[in-house]
């Protein structure tokens, strides 16, 4: 379904069908947006809530690196025209998990075990994208993504040597995970179909959202815990 050519330059991409600039641009406000809030709703909160020196020295890590993947896509966005008003929380709505308040260190682990691990297949999705400014900042972006979902385990794995971690880790799967699937979009979405028709993009939403359940509910049983079932979709 996707085309073949490839965009190298911002220059190249101003001469692209507005179809194509449109798409590149709605992935990347919603990278600059979603980074960003998850940053000030979750990771730097989480300083505060991490139980000892070590943990709070690598939750600054996390924090500092998903403030840098919004910088990044902040800084292409503005390459590519977008006002910085944009790729605000306060214009565009950002996904439904960041209107939940933190409240504990069981939440932000799980968290980062779980819809980093939605981030990854998201941003794996970019690598050969057509767009190639996109394409390297997805392969930036991509180590420390997986650094994230690797620090959500260990700490999980770490809360689970207790009865009280493991109520507390499968209370936080089952507050949260109900909601992540949606990450994906909507089965036979017209705005995936742009992105895969100009290799933007190269899964289905649907084909995505099956992969990640697949995932998640290998990474949980691994904990010796348990994903909440789903409501039809």
């Amino acid at each position: 379904m996707a085309t073949q050519q490839q965009v190298e330059t911002i220059e190249e991409f101003r001469a692209m069908p507005e179809e194509f600039q449109g798409a590149v641009r709605k992935i990347v406000i919603s990278h600059a947006v979603n980074e960003l809030y998850g940053a000030q709703v979750f990771d730097e909160p989480a300083i505060a809530l991490a139980p000892d020196p070590y943990a709070k020295w690598l939750t600054c890590r996390v924090a500092m690196e998903e403030y840098g993947h919004h910088v990044r896509f902040k800084d292409l966005g503005t390459e590519l025209g977008i006002e910085l008003h944009d790729m605000s929380p306060a214009t565009k709505k950002p996904l439904s998990i960041f209107e939940f308040p933190l409240k504990s260190w069981a939440e932000f682990c799980v968290i980062k075990l779980l819809a980093d691990l939605a981030e990854i297949l998201q941003v794996e999705d970019l690598i050969q994208c057509s767009f190639h400014p996109l394409r390297k900042l997805a392969r930036m972006t991509m180590p420390e993504e997986r650094f994230h979902a690797k620090f959500g385990k260990d700490f999980c794995a770490e809360l689970c040597q207790t009865e009280q971690g493991q109520r507390d880790v499968q209370d936080a799967i089952d507050q949260y995970f109900p909601m992540l699937p949606a990450f994906f979009g909507r089965p036979k979405s017209r705005n995936n179909e742009i992105f895969r028709k100009w290799g933007i993009k190269q899964r289905k939403n649907e084909e995505m959202r099956a992969d990640y359940l697949t995932q998640a509910h290998k990474v949980v049983e691994e904990l010796g815990m348990r994903l909440p079932d789903l409501a039809p979709a």
